[in-house]
């Protein structure tokens, strides 16, 4: 298993050395570095260059939203996590704009921060189901999507729309590939696929999409 380099990104000190505790337990994942606000952390991502970063978003100096922006413009390839108290639509929407891979409340459990570092690490996204909600509410009370939106649907093959389908309701790469049978390598390719069809940056701007136009 090739290791995952962690960075931390939290004015909180207990925070950081909790989730350094846990994290630092797991096979493969390996913490690099610590930073109490947003412009350290930006600074220490383009020293260490970590797979991933675990962001908080009110900080001093710079928040999080504006260091994830930071470090994905940076390093594309940084996966960046945030982690926030705050299950609201303007920090989960400013948030994956600014180029976040997912968002994970602070009160998860253990087991599921892990889980959640791993599904960014190997490219998928991660959004807390209670963001989740108030993401696709936020959605759908913004303006109708314009016509040629609604024509992407065409454009899909049938797999490509079972395995769009499959991403909304959450599922995994490899949950995808034993519900239809399919290689994982497979999946990935067709993941891809949807996602350029559609303009969709990631898999949690594809569960939006979904989810407004009725597929789930």
């Amino acid at each position: 298993m090739a290791e995952t380099t962690v960075l931390l990104v939290d004015d909180q000190a207990l925070v950081r050395e909790g989730m350094a505790m846990v994290l630092g337990r797991q096979p493969g994942l390996r913490i690099v570095g610590e930073a109490d606000d947003g412009r350290a952390g930006v600074q220490l991502a383009r020293l260490h260059r970590p797979d991933v970063v675990l962001m908080d978003v009110r900080m001093p100096v710079l928040d999080g939203i504006e260091a994830t922006r930071e470090i994905v413009a940076q390093r594309p390839q940084t996966r960046v996590l945030i982690l926030t108290t705050f299950d609201l639509d303007e920090y989960a929407f400013n948030g994956l704009r600014a180029g976040a891979s997912g968002f994970l409340l602070k009160d998860a459990r253990s087991a599921d921060l892990v889980a959640a570092v791993r599904t960014v690490a190997a490219g998928e996204a991660v959004v807390s189901p209670r963001i989740t909600r108030t993401l696709l509410d936020h959605y759908r009370a913004g303006p109708i999507a314009p016509p040629e939106r609604e024509r992407l649907l065409e454009e899909l093959t049938v797999r490509e729309r079972e395995v769009l389908v499959a991403i909304a309701r959450g599922r995994s790469n490899t949950e995808i590939a034993g519900e239809l049978f399919l290689s994982e390598s497979t999946v990935k390719t067709h993941v891809g696929r949807v996602l350029a069809k559609l303009g969709a940056r990631d898999r949690v701007h594809a569960v939006i999409w979904a989810h407004r136009h009725g597929l789930v």
